[in-house]
């Protein structure tokens, strides 16, 4: 689509202006230099009226100024002349209509000392209209100047792909920037609101288990029931859910953990009155029981938070990475294709990965990594799941080298298929190990840019690329995820040009199949 100049009303409006403008100069310069040289020419010819007309002049002979005035009103710019005698009275009256304006230039005639009378001739107006006439080729050619530097700017100045490109980007970054605003305050307003909920909830659990420690025991199970069935949707929902769902959980580990002690405490008073007491088979079995669910739920509310440390900590361990491949996709083309074409464009982008993990693997860099899955690429893209086979293997390694290799190979076949005008889409990548894949997923939805490659990777991991990679940090992080998460920024000259070898190699094997 062809985006016409910015601006190009306004600037045709300063280009008429300017037209106008130097027309009128034009007129105005004109007119002053005619009116100069006019009133030069009138004043010779009055003086030489005069010369010609002082005998006739001096004996009032009317028939002979009659016929010397007359040869001069033949010029095209005189428009009346007037002859009067040395009293003020008019002797011959010779011109065009009364009704034509212009400059009269008088002067009297003398003959010695003595004052015989006085000539007065008055010359007519030039008008603007005349003097365009007269300057035509001067107006037509300033005309169309200002039409030729109003095309020119009209062509030269029309926005480039690049520039619309990056103005589009600028306009998606805004409105991230305010949806993560947004996003940002309603985690602020839902957190109070559960915060104000749990206080709330507090107090009433205090409250019945001063009365019921049975049912406050009840309660704790309705409570963590309802936290694991509300958890799923949780996580669907965002980032910023999970995290609160997190301090929920840790708020409601130490509730548990505070009734764990009330309730040890009370078993050992028990304890100690059935040494002094005899206590009937009915009150013991009741006995037992609370035990045992008070037990479960310490077992419980332990491992949620093991997990949930082990999720979030830095130095979590892993023995394996998964690298998740996304489309760029901004305006959803890929679900609008037809299958004919997208079937086709999804298997090319499965054979390349496939064939990338192969001929990476065979690097002897990566001895002892393998691979778990056959990657299979669909509308919502691709993963792959890299292990490593002893202590020794550099799976976090490997899993940032696949991730660059295919946004390399993507990138050639994205910009062959514009070339030739046919159906592409760039992509992104994510590097995580398992716990965290689902917080790379909503990574890449939220920050993720085409071309781009995102790394989320506990210490051990950061360690191992460190030698090879470069990474940076993401501006302006919102969420706990966002903190953590690295963005691949370059490599060693060793590891670009290993990579531009595989690449090479996966190229290569792709010609070949297609010419057999």
């Amino acid at each position: 689509m062809t985006y016409l100049a910015p601006r190009q009303g306004l600037f045709a409006i300063i280009l008429l202006v300017s037209f106008c403008l130097q027309t009128l100069l034009l007129v105005i310069s004109t007119d002053q230099q005619l009116s100069n040289s006019r009133a030069q020419k009138g004043e010779q010819m009055v003086a030489q009226l005069i010369d010609e007309a002082r005998l006739s002049l001096e004996n009032k002979d009317r028939v002979s100024l009659s016929v010397i005035a007359n040869r001069y009103t033949s010029e095209q710019d005189v428009t009346r002349i007037l002859i009067k005698d040395n009293n003020g009275d008019v002797l011959v009256p010779v011109g065009n209509a009364p009704m034509q304006q212009g400059d009269t230039i008088s002067q009297i005639a003398t003959k010695g000392d003595a004052v015989i009378g006085s000539v007065a001739l008055t010359l007519k107006d030039i008008s603007k209209g005349e003097i365009i006439a007269m300057q035509w080729p001067f107006v037509i050619g300033s005309m169309l100047l200002h039409l030729l530097l109003w095309l020119i700017y009209g062509y030269i100045a029309r926005p480039s792909r690049e520039q619309i490109n990056a103005l589009s980007r600028d306009i998606q970054d805004l409105h991230r920037e305010q949806y993560r605003q947004l996003d940002q305050r309603e985690f602020e307003r839902g957190y109070e609101r559960n915060l104000n909920r749990e206080s709330e909830s507090d107090s009433e659990l205090n409250l019945g288990s001063a009365s019921n420690p049975t049912g406050f025991d009840s309660a704790i199970k309705e409570t963590a029931h309802d936290t694991s069935s509300k958890k799923p949707h949780t996580r669907k929902l965002n980032i910023h859910s999970a995290v609160n769902q997190y301090v929920r959980g840790q708020q409601g580990q130490d509730t548990a953990l505070n009734t764990d002690d009330n309730n040890n405490g009370n078993e050992g008073n028990n304890g100690n009155d059935a040494e002094n007491y005899t206590v009937n088979s009915a009150g013991s079995n009741h006995t037992d029981s609370t035990q045992d669910e008070i037990a479960a739920s310490h077992e419980n509310g332990s491992s949620h938070k093991s997990a949930s440390a082990a999720r979030l900590s830095a130095t979590r361990p892993f023995d394996s990475v998964s690298v998740q491949i996304v489309f760029h996709d901004e305006f959803n083309m890929l679900e609008r294709l037809a299958p004919s074409q997208r079937l086709p464009y999804l298997a090319l982008c499965t054979q390349l990965l496939n064939q990338a993990v192969t001929e990476l693997l065979k690097q002897p860099l990566l001895l002892g990594v393998s691979a778990l899955n056959e990657p299979h690429f669909d509308e919502s893209g691709a993963y792959v799941m890299l292990k490593a086979d002893n202590s020794h293997a550099k799976v976090a390694l490997a899993g940032v080298m696949l991730g660059k290799l295919y946004l390399m190979l993507n990138k050639i076949i994205h910009d062959k298929h514009v070339e030739l005008s046919r159906f592409a889409l760039p992509a992104k990548a994510g590097v995580s190990d398992n716990a965290q894949v689902e917080a790379m997923s909503h990574l890449l939805d939220s920050v993720g840019k085409k071309e781009q490659m995102l790394i989320l990777l506990p210490n051990a991991g950061l360690k191992q690329i460190s030698h090879h990679v470069q990474v940076q940090s993401i501006m302006r992080p919102t969420t706990v995820y966002e903190r953590e998460c690295a963005i691949f920024d370059g490599g060693n000259d060793a590891m670009i040009q290993r990579l531009a070898d595989v690449r090479n190699a996966v190229l290569m094997i792709e010609e070949t199949e297609e010419q057999e």
